[in-house]
C-alpha cells in the first residue's frame, strides 16, 4: 500500500498523477516487455510504487508516497482521501474478481478510489478508471465480491442495476443487503441465493451434512423451525409443500435430506387430549407432531425477528402482528386440509398459545434490559 500525507491536494492533481503513472507504465512495458510479463500481484504493486514515486516529482505528492505491506484496501492511498487499487491478469481481457463487498479491510478515511489494471499479456496494456465505474456484478467465492470490467460502459455498473450509489452502499451497516434484494427480485420460483449473511463466511460454511447424520436434538430443532417458517408442510396431498423447506434446509442450514416427507409425515392416526376434557380423535400423525411440539414452536416463533421472517418468506411486513396473523392462518388452513377440527376452535387455541409465548419473550427481554442497566450503570 502507498501512502501520501498531504491532505489538501485537489482531485484534478491526483488524477493527473495517476494518469501520468498509467501512461508511464504503458510506455515502459513496451520497452521492457519481457520483464513486465513477469509482473503480477505484489510485483506489479512494487512497480506501480516505483513509477508513482518518479511521477510524483515536482508535484504536491513528491516525497509523500510510501509502500506498505499487508492485506489492505486499496493498495495505494494518498492525501488520506484518495486511493488506487492495483489489479492484474495474464489473460487477454479486462475482467477479474475484485474486492469484498463488505470492504472490511478498507483503509480509514479513504473516500475516492481508482482502479489501475494491468493486462499482463501480449500486448501488455494498462488502464485506470474510477473504482465504482468498473464494477459490473457481485460474485461469490468465500464471500460476496465485486466483479471488475475495465471496459464497462457508463450506466451499466452493478450500482446502476441496484439503483443505489456505491458510496451509500459501502457506508451502510449492511452493504450486502441491496445486492441480496436485487438478486432475490430476479429469482424464479424454486430458486434461492446461497450467500445470505452479512459477514465473511466461517470455515464450516462449505460443509454440508446429511439429515441422517444429525443428532435427535438437531433434527427436532430443524423440524420446529420448519413448522415456524413453512407451515404448508402439514398440508395434505400438496405436491409442492416441501419445496420452500428443502431450499431453506440446503441453503441456510447446509443440510441434505433425501426423504423430506419423513421429517414431518408419518403413517396412522392418533387421539390427543389437546386441552383438558377435549379429545381430538383420529388425528393424522403429521398434525400430531405439530400439536405435541406446539409450545416449542410458538416460543421459537416469538423469538425470531421481523427481518428474518421477511427474508425467509420474501415479504415486507413491518410488524410482528402481521406476521403472526399470516402464520396462524397458514397453519390453520394447512392443518384443515387433512383434519376436521369440528367444534374445536383450533385458530383461537393456536392464537392463545402464540400470544402467551410472545408475552413471555417480551418479559424476558424487559428483565434482561433492566439487569443490563443495573449492571453496566
Amino acid at each position: 500500500m502507498l501512502i501520501s500525507v498531504n491532505k489538501d491536494v485537489e482531485n484534478v492533481d491526483f488524477e493527473k498523477l495517476i494518469t501520468l503513472a498509467t501512461n508511464t507504465l504503458q510506455e515502459t512495458s513496451t520497452k521492457q516487455n519481457d520483464r513486465y510479463l513477469t509482473l503480477l500481484g505484489n510485483r506489479l504493486e512494487d512497480e506501480v510504487y516505483d513509477v508513482m514515486c518518479s511521477c510524483a516529482q515536482n508535484t504536491p505528492f513528491e516525497g509523500t508516497i510510501e509502500l506498505v505491506s499487508g492485506q489492505k484496501f486499496p493498495d495505494i492511498i494518498a492525501n488520506n482521501y484518495y486511493g488506487v487499487e492495483v489489479k492484474s491478469t495474464k489473460q487477454n481481457h479486462w475482467k477479474t474478481t475484485g474486492n469484498s463487498v463488505l470492504e472490511s479491510t478498507r483503509v480509514e478515511d479513504i473516500q475516492r478510489i481508482y482502479m489501475l489494471f494491468g493486462k499482463i499479456h501480449n500486448p501488455i496494456e494498462f488502464k485506470c478508471r474510477l473504482y465504482q465505474d468498473c464494477l459490473y456484478d457481485v460474485l461469490v467465492t468465500h464471500s460476496p465480491r465485486y466483479a471488475i470490467d475495465m471496459d464497462l460502459n457508463i450506466g451499466e455498473t452493478i450500482f446502476d442495476k441496484v439503483g443505489i450509489e456505491y458510496d451509500i452502499i459501502r457506508q451502510s451497516q449492511n452493504p450486502i443487503k441491496p445486492f441480496k434484494d436485487y438478486y432475490r427480485s430476479k429469482l424464479s420460483k424454486g430458486q434461492e441465493l446461497w450467500w445470505l449473511e452479512n459477514e465473511e463466511y466461517k470455515p464450516d460454511a462449505i460443509i454440508f451434512k446429511l439429515w441422517k447424520s444429525l443428532s435427535k436434538e438437531e433434527r427436532d430443532n430443524i423440524r420446529i423451525l420448519g413448522y415456524v417458517y413453512f407451515p404448508e408442510v402439514i398440508r395434505r396431498q400438496s405436491p409442492n409443500k416441501y419445496d420452500n423447506f428443502v431450499l431453506w434446509l440446503s441453503v441456510k442450514q447446509r443440510i441434505i435430506c433425501t426423504s423430506v416427507r419423513d421429517v414431518f409425515s408419518a403413517g396412522g392416526k392418533e387421539n390427543i387430549e389437546i386441552v383438558p376434557n377435549v379429545l381430538l380423535k383420529s388425528v393424522p400423525k403429521s398434525i400430531i407432531k405439530l400439536l405435541k411440539q406446539v409450545d416449542l414452536i410458538v416460543n421459537e416463533f416469538a423469538s425470531i425477528s421481523i427481518d428474518t421472517f421477511n427474508e425467509t418468506w420474501k415479504t415486507d411486513y413491518s410488524t410482528k402482528k402481521e406476521i403472526s396473523e399470516i402464520w396462524i392462518n397458514n397453519v390453520v388452513e394447512s392443518a384443515s386440509t387433512d383434519y376436521n377440527f369440528k367444534t374445536f376452535n383450533f385458530k383461537k387455541w393456536l392464537s392463545d398459545k402464540l400470544s402467551a409465548a410472545t408475552n413471555t419473550v417480551s418479559i424476558i427481554i424487559a428483565v434482561m434490559w433492566v439487569i443490563g442497566k443495573l449492571y453496566f450503570n
